[in-house]
């Protein structure tokens, strides 16, 4: 064993020392399993378990139609939405929750150049960023006759001009974890007056945000990640305060007019996020979103950030000394990257489908990616040790080129 690999002992004293470790007996894992893909699905956290009780049996069972009012269920989307303002640093009033990032990217899209017409021919993004976000920014281009130029990371800065109507960037890559600078970038789009969208599914409650100190103006975001919200939980939609009067939602639901309950059969949308809103919120994944937010912002996010780090660098210290067949593709430097570690490898699909057997649930992304979460509230050295132990083996004994761990015919 190498001098520089890490003994358990000393996972386990990193442990004992970690001020956020106790936080890990307020989410319900499994037993004898070790979760590193909190960055696709966040853990339950165990008091979920009694919000969704109590907004099933009393809310819903005994309110009825009167907690609309009584539970104030109708306030949840702009108050939740205030909470994870203050997660990502942006203004009250600034962040709605509703719908999914893929609406609310085609709702911000579609505003923002419906409130510029004529300014600018192409819609640029990043190529291989996630497919949601090139699908929808294809279909608007198609829609509003402009044309989309997806390059690669480092073309983008050179591409953005006269020409360029919109800008649409993830700001922690899915896949590789390469993280943009929101001010940078940022500034270089101000700079040719060009709007620019920030996707921040994989940064939300992972890294440190200031949307306000950095000018961002307009972002995305998702709810079941690292805000533990659950499967399939609401996303959120921000607009700084100066943009909203000049924004109006191409999608124009009822719950966006001014006045939704005077049923009226014109429309006038409301002064401010609201009028983001569309269709009837999905009252019990909001409230289950609204204990993952909470429990967020209860936490230390500096020490959440400083965690994350250690953890990061703890990984691929073990990894280069037992796993050196997988190459690591998340940059190391911790102001370039998320939350994640993402190794490539020809085999990743059945290495990953084998560590799942072993205990260890990661996830792969096409074509040769095995990724990894660090989620600091539920994830521990000791926890990383026996992963990248087990993972070891895997490689060691071939373990991966069983018949059952064939290519995939469909990757969820």
């Amino acid at each position: 064993m190498s001098m520089d690999y890490p003994s358990l002992a000393e996972a386990e004293a990193r442990d004992a020392a970690d001020p956020l470790y106790a936080w890990r007996n307020r989410f319900t894992l499994p037993e004898g399993v070790i979760y590193l893909d909190g960055n696709s699905l966040g853990a339950l956290p165990t008091a979920t378990r009694a919000l969704m009780r109590d907004a099933t049996d009393r809310q819903w069972g005994e309110g009825l139609i009167r907690s609309w009012n009584d539970a104030d269920w109708i306030g949840a989307p702009r108050r939740v939405g205030d909470k994870i303002a203050t997660l990502i640093r942006a203004a009250p009033g600034e962040v709605i929750v509703c719908d999914s990032v893929t609406v609310n990217l085609y709702k911000l899209m579609g505003a923002i150049l419906a409130a510029r017409p004529g300014q600018g021919r192409t819609i640029l993004t990043e190529s291989g960023n996630f497919p949601t976000d090139l699908h929808v920014a294809a279909g608007i281009a198609a829609q509003h006759g402009l044309v989309l130029d997806a390059c690669q990371r480092g073309e983008i800065a050179d591409r953005i001009g006269p020409d360029t109507a919109l800008i649409v960037l993830t700001h922690v890559h899915y896949k590789t974890g390469e993280r943009f600078d929101i001010a940078a970038v940022q500034a270089l789009a101000d700079t040719h007056d060009v709007p620019l969208i920030w996707d921040l599914s994989h940064s939300a409650g992972a890294v440190p945000l200031n949307m306000a100190a950095d000018a961002a103006r307009f972002a995305v975001g998702c709810g079941y990640k690292y805000l533990n919200g659950g499967p399939g939980a609401p996303a959120f939609l921000y607009v700084a305060g100066e943009a909203l009067e000049f924004l109006g939602s191409p999608i124009q639901g009822w719950m966006g007019h001014a006045a939704p309950f005077a049923m009226t059969d014109d429309y006038a949308p409301a002064p401010g996020i609201e009028r983001f809103l569309a269709g009837t919120p999905p009252m019990l994944s909001l409230l289950a979103l609204e204990g993952g937010v909470d429990l967020m912002l209860e936490a230390d996010r500096d020490a959440l950030w400083t965690k994350s780090q250690a953890l990061f660098n703890f990984l691929i210290q073990l990894m280069a000394a037992r796993c050196p067949q997988l190459e690591l593709i998340t940059p190391a430097r911790a102001d370039l990257r998320g939350s994640h570690a993402s190794f490539a490898h020809p085999q990743a699909w059945p290495i990953n489908r084998a560590l799942i057997d072993a205990g260890v649930i990661g996830d792969f992304r096409a074509p040769n990616v095995l990724r990894l979460g660090l989620t600091p509230l539920y994830l521990g050295f000791a926890d990383l040790w026996h992963a990248v132990d087990r993972l070891a083996a895997i490689m060691d004994e071939g373990r991966w080129q069983r018949s059952e761990y064939s290519a995939p015919t469909r990757v969820t």
